[in-house]
């Protein structure tokens, strides 16, 4: 079973943990707010020690709320406490009243926003929380461009306000936070969408909520992390031979288009498959093991010349560097219908939105666009909600999916798992294709198609970032693959 902590959450799933919580277990609500309270300025104080002033921005909800006990505990550290209210304080709910009646009593005191944030050195928002659907607009609007304009870091309570929960993606400005601390349970916009661009660093508070509440709200979706490489990636027997290590055979690389296969193959041998064939053009097939003595390279000029290849393999991984040529459609055709496990990446990917075809021994693996042209929708449609658009395209394709970008989503018939690593370095050519290689490489070593989705995901993501330690910019495909090893072996 997935570990609570890395259990995600709708919108309406953490409400119903809220209430299993406070009505269930008795657990007081404005117990639940001072230790969200306490957690984030134990967090702030971490974060930033030398820092002694405050503002806190607080809406009119439980976000709200938590925002006055974080000013409190700042008031009675000594720090020099600014509050700023928006909305009408007469007009909180039970809980957040009763923060704003503690942080009084300590001292404090809020004054209505008016346009303008004072100087301080840390500032807590406090606005929205989870269940902002609608776009923001006025006072709202206005105090968000302050904060994102204003010198000091953010800290985001629960979510940056303005961030839809569910999909990630703001509802007309959000905050962009350089800290979030979130609350009894992720929330799956924090790990999807445009979310990269506005959490910043996010910690997350258990709130010491006890395991039986997490029992009664099952959750359908969980986040990636060493576990999962753990988990998948044990240590190899000392008898292991590369014959029970796996066969995988790798298809692609059009005339021009030999290096996006040579990519996917050097992956395949680098996430562990004892054996990794090409089946590539003849025209640059005596080529391209050249600097990879270890592939087994095929000249294929045709699908008749794959058939045989097919009979020893273990899975396939077929697309980078295809094309869209009649060369091209035969493979494809070959391959999908060979019964055994594969991933579709890149041209295999658009071919098959020409003619759409469902099996369930697959992963596809589409980046945005590709994804579009699958569900014959824009890609705008795809990125307003991604865990949907992943949903969708199991639904119509069946197998796994891979929906590609920052906060990739793995979408299955009953789960789906989002990644949290990753880096905008990989924003260059070849890493798909490098991600298609390890996926095959898995199933190849007998990963079952979810297990290899989401372990190769998370292996990709996170020899990326070990490779984008020196810096971003300038991230190559091959560059990750020096890395590969390191994190296939957990």
């Amino acid at each position: 079973m997935t570990a609570v902590t890395d259990r995600v959450f709708t919108t309406a799933q953490v409400r119903e943990l809220d209430r299993v919580a406070i009505q269930e277990h008795g657990i007081p609500g404005y117990t639940l707010m001072l230790r969200a309270g306490q957690a984030t300025f134990d967090l702030i104080r971490k974060r930033w020690p030398e820092a002694k002033s405050l503002c806190v921005l607080c809406g009119a909800g439980n976000n709200g709320g938590d925002g006055y006990v974080i000013a409190k505990l700042a008031l009675q550290a000594g720090w020099q406490v600014s509050v700023l209210a928006l909305g009408d304080v007469l007009r909180l709910g039970d809980d957040a009243q009763q923060a704003y009646s503690d942080f009084q009593v300590a001292g404090g005191r809020a004054k209505p926003f008016d346009g303008e944030l004072p100087a301080s050195e840390v500032l807590v928002d406090a606005l929205f929380g989870t269940g902002l659907t609608r776009d923001v607009e006025g006072i709202y609007a206005d105090a968000i461009r302050q904060i994102n304009q204003h010198p000091a870091p953010v800290v985001a309570v629960d979510i940056p306000s303005g961030l839809n929960a569910d999909t990630g993606n703001p509802c007309g400005c959000a905050v962009s936070a350089n800290l979030t601390v979130t609350f009894i349970g992720w929330k799956a916009g924090l790990l999807t969408g445009s979310a990269r661009d506005y959490c910043g660093e996010i910690c997350f508070a258990r709130l010491d909520v006890p395991d039986a509440v997490y029992t009664q709200v099952p959750a359908h979706m969980h986040k990636l992390g060493m576990h999962t490489l753990q988990t998948c990636l044990p240590p190899r027997q000392r008898t292991t031979h590369k014959g029970s290590c796996g066969h995988a055979l790798l298809v692609g690389g059009a005339p021009g288009m030999s290096g996006a296969i040579r990519l996917a193959g050097e992956a395949a041998l680098r996430a562990g498959s004892g054996l990794v064939s090409i089946a590539t053009h003849s025209e640059h097939a005596p080529l391209l093991n050249l600097t990879r003595p270890e592939l087994m390279v095929n000249a294929v000029d045709s699908p008749v010349h794959l058939r045989h290849l097919l009979q020893k393999m273990d899975a396939l991984g077929i697309g980078p560097g295809m094309g869209q040529t009649a060369w091209s459609r035969g493979l494809l055709t070959m391959v999908q219908n060979a019964d055994m496990p594969k991933v579709l990446d890149a041209d295999a990917l658009n071919l098959l939105a020409q003619t759409p075809v469902r099996r369930d021994d697959w992963i596809l693996t589409p980046h945005p666009a590709e994804a579009a042209r699958l569900l014959a929708c824009e890609t705008a449609d795809v990125e307003r909600d991604r865990i949907a658009a992943a949903r969708r395209l199991q639904r119509e394709y069946g197998g796994v999916i891979v929906l590609k970008g920052a906060g990739t989503v793995v979408a299955c018939a009953a789960t789906v798992a989002l990644c949290p690593a990753g880096n905008p370095g990989m924003a260059s050519g070849g890493m798909g294709d490098v991600l298609t290689g390890i996926i095959a490489g898995l199933l190849a070593q007998g990963l079952g198609l979810a297990q290899a989705a989401e372990t190769g995901v998370y292996a990709h993501a996170l020899a990326a970032d070990k490779a984008a330690a020196n810096g971003e910019r300038g991230l190559l495909a091959s560059d990750v693959l020096a890395c590969l090893r390191e994190t296939v072996n957990p």
